[in-house]
């Protein structure tokens, strides 16, 4: 993004945002920033690792561990009554 761009932005916000509000993004951004300088950085799998990891899932299936649509579905809506 462009310098003029994050100026207008900053421009926009200082006449929009209370100085709570403005406190309450500049936190969000700055604990969502090293966040991500923070997260290790995913390498892509080899092809060996997932053939491995298909060979578990076929294994897992074969002897009946999975869940079905409907068990996957209530956790789903569980996770997001919490």
């Amino acid at each position: 993004m462009s310098n003029a761009t994050l100026t207008n932005l900053l421009d926009y916000l200082y006449g929009t945002l209370t100085p709570s509000n403005m406190r309450w993004v500049g936190e969000h951004l700055i604990e969502y920033a090293r966040k991500e300088e923070e997260a290790p950085l995913q390498k892509p799998f080899t092809m060996e690792e997932i053939d491995a990891m298909l060979d578990e899932a076929e294994r897992d299936f074969e002897a009946g561990e999975f869940l079905t649509h409907d068990e996957v579905f209530h956790r789903h809506k569980e996770a997001l009554s919490v």
